[in-house]
């Protein structure tokens, strides 16, 4: 039974061929589908009446389960969904003033362990599915009640939620294909961003084959550091990164990246670290987004005093770059940066953690 939350356009014509039908009815499904979060065959008033009848039988809508929601004082708003049992992942709604931006996860879990996070801590399960990725833009529509025809809810799209999205390379892409396809939901490459802990044969392929905005976590001015941090660092090190960054900056949509940065107090926020990173990055047309550390049970650190993080960003101003805070949002439903954490069966003690698992012929 073929999901068809599963499927880009190319993959619904395909669909529609095979069951003898004209292209023009798989953009005719994915307007219904994304457009106007359509959940049932019946819903689909232009198709023929035979071909709502045939579709129940050899296709489904089928996003991931609504567990929870909840809402924050600030107005996030985050949803608990199932993806399969004892599985859960978490999808966070950051509303603006001026626009209104979905954190999407894209992995149930995280292999990469990153010391500050809390969803490494869980573990690793598997890789979402398109459906799973592109189902949490589906439900936040759904339970704000978009218009397809009023104000764009949603205008930002950041895959920043559990996981890393190039470990889940294939499906990571058909998914932002569907953000950008017009007859989806026609979003901006500027306004959909994938952010990497640093897969840098994965950033070349997506350089390549789907440039959107992209953010790196980086959260260290050297590789010692880095390798507690961000222990991908160990096989893609700092002088494979910044060479990557001034390449996706040539195909992208963006003349700069962002280097995602947590303020860790005591650890990465001195002014010799603020110094190694304009050391750093002077090849690298840039902007750092500062983010206090949110703090989880356990974890082990402490955020950077306000007072720091402000000392931090007026040293990287003075060095040329630009440097934003990034304003703590939800914290009081875990919802913050770093929080997510869902619900993980935990599988990495028993696959491989080797990276080239996941890249496959990357």
């Amino acid at each position: 039974m073929q999901n068809l939350l599963d499927l880009d356009l190319p993959g619904l014509v395909a669909f529609f061929e095979s069951l003898g039908e004209k292209p023009f009815r798989a953009r005719q499904v994915m307007h219904w589908l994304h457009q106007y979060g359509a959940d049932d065959f019946a819903q689909m008033t232009d198709l023929a009446k035979s071909l709502r009848a045939k579709l129940p039988e050899v296709s489904e809508i089928r996003p991931p389960l609504l567990h929870q929601e909840q809402v924050s004082d600030d107005g996030t708003r985050k949803w608990l969904l199932e993806v399969g049992p004892q599985n859960r992942v978490e999808t966070v709604f950051i509303p603006e003033a001026e626009r209104g931006t979905l954190c999407v996860s894209t992995q149930v879990g995280c292999a990469l362990e990153c010391a500050f996070c809390s969803t490494g801590r869980q573990g690793f399960n598997r890789n979402l599915s398109v459906a799973e990725i592109i189902g949490q833009l589906w439900w936040a529509n759904k339970a704000m009640g978009r218009d397809p025809k009023g104000d764009r809810l949603i205008s930002n799209v950041v895959l920043m939620g559990m996981g890393e999205p190039l470990l889940n390379y294939d499906n990571t892409v058909t998914a932002v294909s569907l953000m950008l396809d017009d007859h989806a939901y026609g979003l901006s490459r500027r306004r959909v961003t994938i952010s990497t802990s640093g897969i840098v044969p994965a950033m070349d392929r997506l350089r390549e084959q789907m440039p959107v905005a992209l953010a790196v976590s980086l959260h260290a001015p050297n590789d010692a550091l880095r390798d507690q941090l961000v222990p991908i660092n160990r096989k893609y090190p700092l002088k494979a990164l910044m060479p990557a960054c001034q390449r996706y900056i040539q195909d992208g949509p963006r003349d700069f990246i962002t280097f995602e940065y947590v303020m860790l107090d005591g650890i990465n926020d001195r002014p010799e670290h603020a110094e190694q990173l304009l050391q750093l990055t002077r090849d690298v047309n840039c902007k750092f987004n500062l983010i206090p550390f949110n703090p989880f049970p356990n974890s082990g650190f402490q955020r950077s005093s306000s007072e720091t993080v402000r000392r931090f960003a007026s040293q990287l101003m003075a060095g040329g770059k630009i440097a934003t805070t990034r304003k703590t949002r939800g914290g009081d439903i875990d919802a913050a940066c770093g929080q997510l954490a869902g619900q993980v069966q935990d599988k990495s003690r028993r696959v491989s953690h080797r990276i080239d698992k996941f890249m496959g012929a990357a």
